[in-house]
């Protein structure tokens, strides 16, 4: 049987897979900033975008899902002194 695929509430670049990521994310209560980054790194290559190529797009979302890390890895660091 093929997959059902819903622009809002399922869209093909998160639930090609057999796990979908918000249900990872919310399953291990990764947060804000760690939660993106899952999400970024995981559709990264797979959702296009209208004016770029599949590899400009997947290295915007690996450089999104680098931002989020580096602002976690900052809130840590902040809240340790």
């Amino acid at each position: 049987m093929d997959k059902v695929f819903d622009e809002v509430n399922k869209p093909q670049y998160y639930a090609e897979t057999k796990i979908e990521v918000i249900d990872y994310i919310e399953d291990k209560q990764l947060g804000f900033c760690l939660g993106n980054v899952v999400k970024y790194v995981s559709r990264a290559g797979r959702k296009h975008s209208v004016g770029m190529d599949n590899k400009e797009k997947e290295i915007q979302d690996l450089e999104k899902a680098k931002w989020y890390l580096e602002r976690r890895i900052k809130e840590l660091k902040e809240n340790l002194c």
